[in-house]
């Protein structure tokens, strides 16, 4: 056991790495908008769109890639989507103009919506079968590390050299993993008859109102995210110390999730999760006077980040429970429904900006993340005993 621990499995080192990138790039363009928005002679509300066309072109894409993926191979689609997932980096770095550095974020999240949900799925595969949460949570805490070391160390490479440097570092990247990627997974025996999605209107029905919490939450979290670089710049922070900021936020992050999934064991899915939603309400606003008062910024930033965190596993854990015949296919509709609060936030967020400023943004969130608890509160039913093994993300 102790050498396992020591020396963990190739699988799990190459979905944890894979799942770092793609979390490094979306999470590194909040601390580049204001140096894109400079270098693009546009506003830091055009550069904004970047994220929710991301967003939108994964939320779209995700449906098509897992119905392809059952049919001609995980493995297979994984790869191209990482080749694509590449290509579309350099062509960041060497975007012409506004409008082709837009069309191609379309095409990046397009193709990193084929590389999570295949990553998931071998990781799931692989795992032995009674470590099969552990293996997946472990996999998506890459994710919560891109926003400690990607993102952070993305924004001082941005801030020193420029962001054309940093897009093609990803891009790099990427052709690494596609090599690990093909090693490290074997091939497949594709099933062509496998459920590809509920067929109960009254399931998926059930299904489209669990999600509500979770685009609620992405929404109100991603609006104050996709532009902190620009709110902190606009109050006289540097671009070091918009670095630093990141780095607490992500600390935070990796903090709220991993006691998440404490709590929601004890407390129950539904009570972690509505804890979560009308703390990070009042974070925000603790936020906002620290921003105000110039003193204790980052500590509010990782204090509002761990209290969202807070949310994602409970609501994990929940699904789970709700659909256990079918939690492949719940779980991959609510990574959908966070990228399209994420989506939503960047768009809101950018009309806060036009009409106010980041206080705005924060009252803003503060507000939808409150009815987003209230909307937690009604939809999601109280579960008869929390079940321990469904917690992992």
């Amino acid at each position: 056991m102790k050498i396992k621990l020591m020396s963990p499995p190739a699988e799990l080192v190459v979905g944890w790495l894979t799942l770092f990138l793609v979390g490094t790039e979306l999470f590194v363009f909040s601390p580049l908008l204001p140096m894109l928005a400079v270098n693009y002679n546009v506003s830091a509300t055009l550069v904004g769109l970047c994220v929710t066309a991301f967003s939108l072109a994964y939320v779209v894409s995700a449906p098509l890639f897992g119905y392809f993926a059952d049919r001609v191979g995980k493995r297979r689609v994984l790869i191209c989507c990482l080749l694509a997932f590449g290509t579309a980096n350099l062509l960041t770095a060497s975007a012409a103009n506004f409008r082709s550095l837009l069309a191609v974020r379309l095409f990046a999240g397009a193709a990193a919506a084929g590389i999570s949900p295949s990553i998931y799925a071998l990781v799931g595969a692989s795992a032995p079968r009674d470590r099969g949460a552990t293996w997946l949570a472990v996999t998506a805490s890459g994710l919560l590390f891109s926003l400690v070391l990607g993102a952070s160390s993305g924004a001082l490479v941005g801030a020193t050299y420029g962001c054309p440097p940093v897009f093609v570092a990803f891009a790099a990247f990427s052709l690494v993993l596609v090599w690990l990627n093909w090693w490290v997974w074997p091939r497949e025996n594709c099933h062509r008859d496998a459920a590809a999605s509920p067929s109960d209107p009254l399931a998926l029905a059930r299904l489209m109102t669990r999600l509500a919490p979770m685009i609620v939450w992405s929404t109100g979290l991603y609006g104050v995210y996709t532009y902190l670089g620009t709110g902190l710049l606009a109050v006289g922070f540097s671009k070091l110390q918009v670095a630093r900021a990141i780095l607490f936020y992500g600390c935070g992050a990796i903090a709220g999730i991993l006691v998440g999934g404490h709590l929601a064991d004890r407390l129950g899915t539904k009570n972690t999760a509505t804890a979560s939603l009308a703390g990070l309400c009042v974070c925000f606003f603790l936020l906002m006077l620290a921003i105000r008062a110039d003193a204790l910024v980052f500590l509010a930033l990782g204090l509002s980040s761990a209290v969202a965190q807070l949310f994602f596993p409970a609501q994990q854990a929940g699904l789970a429970n709700d659909f256990p015949t079918r939690r492949s296919t719940v779980l991959a509709w609510n990574n959908s429904a966070l990228f399209m609060g994420i989506s939503l936030g960047s768009l809101i967020g950018g009309e806060a900006v036009a009409i106010g400023d980041f206080d705005t943004i924060l009252i803003i969130s503060a507000s939808i993340v409150l009815i987003g608890c209230i909307i937690n509160e009604i939809v999601v039913p109280r579960p008869t005993q929390p079940n321990r093994a469904a917690s992992g993300t």
